[in-house]
């Protein structure tokens, strides 16, 4: 197999840094040749490669643009191109590190107190301490605001009492950022695993993001101290910001998966004979696929690029996100779609990725606001009229 390369067909690394390839081509390094060898079996048995977490610590994955902490500090458009190289190994990894740093750090960063940021950021930036982010409910997923989980003062700190579904890491968790209506309010809260009244249940039998301990959490009566509480997280404002950094990730991650497609198809039509001794290449409906996943993947590479440069410059906004998430991930599963379709039957076997790439595109495009969602976000933006309520 050929050396793995990211589309760069209008010089797309010319637009980056010295620093911002080093990273890059660092976690490239690193899926390679530790991360992609695992993920057959991981994906068959659907367990993820804990194994493989101390590593993400050590390389600086986990919360890789916050400043202090025992924390990277990295730009965020390096951030994006770690988020796109372990996509390209799994979505499954990249969102254990990017729930990690984007759902969990990023709220006690920004609404936590000092005493919070010291006792949980460092340990989590080195994978000594899982987290998850429980906002999704049963009954409550495109509509956050409609959650049922309740949080009561009680006289030694807060009572909890709700179920969230569709969490990632939540069974391996040592801590939940978990949100919860506190006297109507939203407010965030941390709890910590073995907490009386809070348990966690594996969601089975998935078809996606198999490389990925997707759970429920259940919280009965519930008792938190007082020192649980997000201080400065007030309203639903506060987990959507944490969506939004989620979101931005995602942007990047999919084109990962995009990339990892693309790249497979190419080398597959490059090597499968086909009539007369001719190799699909040599066709021109294989060409015209090829170009066709090119063209939309360097579109969503110059799109999250300029996100990432947005961000930096402090002025990206959250609709301009949603316009990220909703065209690259869009765009990543036509493209995981095509590819499967170019290798035929042996697009569906697992000697290849594409299918799990496939799969797990499914999910991507669905989780952290879908299509259809963002659409709308993005039409309230354009017109002043929202068609979402």
């Amino acid at each position: 197999m050929a050396e793995y390369q990211s589309l760069n067909y209008l010089n797309f690394d010319g637009l980056l840094t010295d620093e911002e390839l080093m990273v890059r081509d660092m976690v490239r390094d690193f899926v390679s040749k530790e991360v992609v060898p695992t993920l057959q079996e991981c994906h068959r048995n659907e367990t993820f490669p804990s194994h493989l977490i101390p590593r993400f610590g050590e390389l600086g994955l986990l919360g890789s643009t916050i400043q202090g902490y025992d924390c990277p500090g990295l730009g965020h458009v390096a951030y994006g191109l770690l988020m796109q190289e372990l996509e390209r190994g799994d979505s499954g990894i990249r969102s254990f590190c990017s729930v990690q740093g984007a759902l969990v750090m990023y709220p006690i960063f920004s609404y936590g107190s000092e005493e919070q940021k010291q006792k949980y950021l460092p340990k989590l930036a080195k994978g000594e301490l899982i987290g998850c982010f429980g906002l999704t409910e049963p009954d409550a997923g495109s509509n956050p605001g409609g959650m049922l989980t309740k949080a009561e003062k009680v006289a030694n700190g807060y009572r909890l009492n709700g179920n969230k579904m569709w969490i990632t890491n939540g069974c391996v968790a040592d801590i939940a950022v978990v949100w919860a209506k506190l006297d109507g309010e939203v407010r965030g809260f941390i709890v910590e695993k073995g907490t009386s009244g809070f348990s966690t249940s594996k969601m089975q039998g998935k078809f996606s993001l198999r490389v990925s301990v997707t759970s429920e959490l259940h919280f009965e009566d519930c008792v938190v101290p007082e020192e649980a509480l997000l201080p400065k997280g007030l309203g639903l404002k506060a987990p959507l910001g944490c969506l939004t950094q989620a979101r931005y990730g995602i942007a990047w991650g999919v084109l990962g998966a995009a990339n990892a497609c693309y790249h497979e198809a190419l080398e597959y039509s490059q090597q499968r004979k086909l009539f007369d001794g001719k190799v699909l290449a040599d066709y021109q409906l294989a060409q015209a696929k090829l170009v066709k996943m090119a063209q939309e993947i360097t579109k969503g590479q110059l799109v999250a690029l300029q996100l990432g440069r947005e961000k930096e410059q402090g002025r990206l906004q959250h609709w301009q996100v949603s316009f990220g998430k909703m065209n690259n991930c869009k765009m990543a599963l036509e493209v995981a779609r095509e590819a499967r379709d170019m290798l035929g039957a042996n697009g569906i076997i697992d000697e290849y990725p594409i299918m799990r790439h496939m799969l797990n595109l499914e999910s991507v495009n669905t989780y952290e606001g879908t299509e259809d969602i963002h659409r709308l976000v993005v039409g309230l933006q354009l017109t002043g009229h929202s068609a979402i309520k």
